[in-house]
């Protein structure tokens, strides 16, 4: 029985000496293998595969019997040389090995030259159909793309060993036949032969699944479809290209060599992982061509710089152009071209410089707020970036603080200016320094060293201008003493013309003097005292009074001033004390004196303290610290007013007589101050002072006899008027309060003997609620809510008997 064969053709032996079928007929799987093979065996042909893991796992140690074939760790079979087989079997052994388990295996391998087999038809008078065993399997078949022909072109033959009993016809279906592309493909039904009908394109379709059919006549099927493959081998007929034909990357200047620049790829269409794909790349031009700075990796088309000196200054953008060629880069393979760009980024490898090495300007003196000069730098790296914008400096000649030194933000200029008047009399000219760097920092080329600031200087010529009288200082201390009388002279303010450095010509004029205290000279600025100077005077602040004068020339021009005369304390004061003090005998029996003196610390205190032969009977002074003095009685005193003469001197000896006013009083602070027994003895002090306690007792008094008359009334009017009130069982009080005129109580009893239907309203009686039968509390009454919520600070306001009682009730 045949197998399907194969047409003959130059083409497809060639490629069924790299790819056939292997056919195992396998008597047992680890002794005895048959292999089906070309007559014809190429060097490093793969014979066929053994699966060595069914046989002994894991093996050793491999070994063939014929040095003609060598076996891989896999099984697959290759041989050593060319080989040529006769039309009689060809075996050799494979030897396996365990040398752990010691175990061997034998596999024999029996090799069958091909042949061909003459189709036998079917005789018509073999009536009875027989299915003979299957033997019809696929057969590997490729066609070459783009092939040209002639067409129909010879494919394969497919036959089935059931052609020997019966006559069988062909027919085969799928992609190209009955399926897009339509019509590429036919069978002679009779011989089985394929053929292809037109070129075929790889990168379109690059396989074709048909099914092949054998039938009968009578359409009998004495075989299954058998599948085909036909595969479409690839022809180097797509030349590889650039994915952007135009691509941009970016480098930084003065990078190293080897930095990478970016990476290129290319697209093939061909067969991947084949040599149509194999693509390698290469560098035909750089613009500019001199010097070479990149290079690019063949196989990565990875692209790095191979030179350290790319200055962007110099030039700043590169274009590679590339090429990219498939066969491995050999010279028959298809090419391809693109473009690469390479800009260069800025470092601040330039230091900025100006244009000219000296500059000159002027200026009147005492402008300020104007701009004297301009200055112009350059900078070779990229313009309005951190690299090229100026930062200026005055370095030197500012030292007064004259001058401002700023970048224009437009031009990058520099922009000199006078923030602080000049003087033509003190300085004709000034000599500047000015400096200038970048915002950023300054990177190192490789070439290059840091660079020094570039400085430049500036001459500034001051203008002399006609100006008015200055007021140098602006502020001008004198001495004066204390008491100081009217009439007296003191030196004034002077100003001067600050051409002639003089002060002829000036006139002068107050414009401040709180108290009017001088009068100035009109034409030496001398002040003449009006009033006598008091250092204690209100209008004296730290021993100084101020006052303004303005400095005019003849042209009206003027300038002001002031002058602080400072006074030196004089001992004109004496010491003074307030002239009524209260001893309250209950609290404490003494007063504390506390002198006041309006001189300085230098004459006042320490005090000294002195009574008359008079007052020393009945009292006695003393101090502790020279600052204050106690006053305390010799006995106790009958509360009235007492003249108690005292004399007090300060450190310096100036001594004050003063006569003090004591008040005797029973009180417990000076406020609550009572004369009790003066009062009973003087019938002038007509004055009655209540305290709280005497008035809530008058209050409580009146309220109680008010009770007791009701109730009176209540008892004498029972026997006539309808008892309207229930029983008091509780055993409380009712009280009618709140008597609106006369006879309104009167009105009130009568309406408590009506009935509810006659009753006014019904609020006139109320109720009170009931508390229990013999409560020991009873009825309280209004008198006792709220007293023991409220706070007892009106315990500190008592009359000065209840003083006594309030201290033993409060804690302080």
């Amino acid at each position: 029985m045949a197998v399907a064969s194969a047409a003959p053709g130059s083409t497809f032996c060639k490629q069924l000496l790299f790819s056939f079928l292997v056919l195992i007929l396998l008597c047992d799987g680890c002794q005895k293998i048959s292999l089906q093979v070309p007559s014809h065996l190429q060097a490093e042909t793969l014979v066929g595969k053994v699966n060595l893991k069914e046989c002994l796992q894991p093996a050793s140690l491999i070994l063939s019997s014929d040095p003609d074939f060598r076996i891989l760790e896999d099984g697959s079979i290759y041989t050593t040389h060319d080989l040529i087989l006769s039309s009689q079997r060809k075996s050799f052994s494979i030897f396996l090995s365990d040398s752990q388990r010691q175990e061997e295996k034998e596999i024999e391998i029996v090799l069958e030259a091909r042949g061909k087999k003459v189709p036998k038809k079917r005789h018509a008078k073999d009536t009875v159909l027989k299915r003979s065993k299957r033997r019809w399997a696929p057969i590997p078949c490729s066609l070459m793309e783009n092939s040209l022909g002639p067409f129909p072109q010879h494919v394969q033959q497919v036959q089935s060993d059931a052609a020997q009993n019966y006559t069988i016809f062909y027919s085969i279906s799928g992609p190209g036949v009955d399926k897009e592309p339509m019509n590429l493909f036919f069978i002679n039904k009779d011989s089985g032969d394929i053929f292809c009908t037109r070129s075929i394109d790889r990168e379109q379709y690059d396989h074709f699944p048909l099914i092949a059919y054998a039938t009968t006549a009578d359409g009998y099927a004495p075989e299954y479809p058998l599948p085909l493959l036909f595969k479409v081998e690839d022809d180097n007929d797509n030349a590889p290209y650039f994915e952007n034909k135009v691509t941009i990357f970016s480098v930084p200047e003065n990078c190293r060599s080897g930095t990478s620049v970016g990476k290129v790829s290319a697209i093939d269409l061909d067969e991947p992982d084949t040599l149509h794909t194999r693509l390698k790349y290469k560098i035909l031009q750089q613009i500019p061509d001199h010097p070479k700075h990149f290079s690019i990796h063949p196989d990565t088309g990875v692209i790095t710089t191979t030179s350290p000196l790319l200055d962007r200054e110099s030039c700043d953008t590169y274009k590679l152009i590339m090429e990219v060629r498939d066969m491995g880069g050999q010279p028959f393979g298809l090419a391809n071209t693109g473009i690469i760009t390479i800009s260069l980024e800025d470092e601040n490898d330039n230091a900025p410089y100006f244009t000219e090495t000296a500059y000159f300007a002027e200026v009147e003196e005492n402008r300020i707020d104007v701009e004297i000069l301009r200055m112009a730098v350059h900078d070779k790296d990229l313009p309005s970036t951190p690299h090229s914008k100026a930062v200026y400096t005055i370095l030197q000649g500012n030292e007064n603080g004259n001058f401002k030194i700023s970048t224009d933000p437009n031009t990058n200029e520099a922009v000199l200016c006078v923030v602080k008047p000049l003087n033509y009399e003190v300085n004709r000219q000034v000599i500047l320094q000015i400096g200038v760097l970048n915002e950023a920092q300054f990177s190192k080329g490789p070439n290059s060293q840091a660079p020094t600031m570039c400085t430049t200087t500036v001459t500034v010529k001051i203008k002399d201008s006609d100006e008015g009288p200055e007021c140098q200082p602006p502020v001008k201390v004198i001495q004066s003493k204390d008491g100081l009388p009217a009439g007296k002279e003191l030196l004034g303010y002077k100003a001067f013309d600050p051409e002639t450095r003089s002060s002829e010509g000036l006139r002068y004029k107050k414009l401040g003097d709180e108290d009017d205290w001088f009068e100035i000279n009109e034409v030496t600025g001398d002040l003449k005292t009006l009033k006598v100077l008091d250092r204690e005077s209100k209008f004296v602040k730290n021993n100084e009074y101020n006052v303004s004068v303005v400095a005019t020339d003849a042209d009206g021009r003027s300038c002001t001033g002031t002058l602080v005369v400072r006074l030196e304390d004089d001992n004109d004061h004496s010491p003074q004390i307030e002239k009524e003090v209260t001893i309250c005998q209950h609290a404490q029996d003494f007063a504390v004196l506390k002198p006041v003196d309006p001189d300085g610390p230098e004459n006042g205190p320490p005090f000294e303290f002195f009574l008359d032969n008079s007052a020393s009977k009945l009292w006695t002074i003393g101090t502790k610290d020279g600052k204050t003095a106690i006053l305390r009685a010799r006995q106790n005193l009958d509360y009235k007013f007492y003249n108690v003469p005292i004399q007090i001197k300060d450190r310096h000896g100036l001594t004050a007589k003063h006569m003090l006013s004591v008040r005797v009083c029973d009180c417990t602070t000076p406020s609550d101050c009572t004369m009790n027994r003066q009062r009973e003895s003087n019938a002038n002090v007509s004055k009655v002072i209540l305290g709280r306690w005497a008035i809530l007792a008058m209050v409580l008094g009146s309220a109680l006899l008010l009770c007791v008359l009701f109730t009176c009334f209540c008892v004498t009017a029972k026997t006539t008027v309808k008892k309207c009130f229930p029983d008091d069982v509780a055993q409380q009080n009712l009280i009618v309060s709140n008597t609106e005129g006369p006879g309104e109580e009167v009105m009130k009893v009568y309406l408590c003997g009506q009935d509810e239907e006659h009753k006014h309203s019904q609020d006139c009686v109320r109720s009170y609620n009931y508390e229990g039968k013999g409560s020991m509390a009873g009825s309280v009454g209004c008198c006792s809510e709220g007293q023991e919520e409220e706070g007892l600070e009106f315990l500190d306001h008592l009359e000065p008997k209840f003083r006594t009682l309030a201290k033993t009730c409060v804690k302080k």
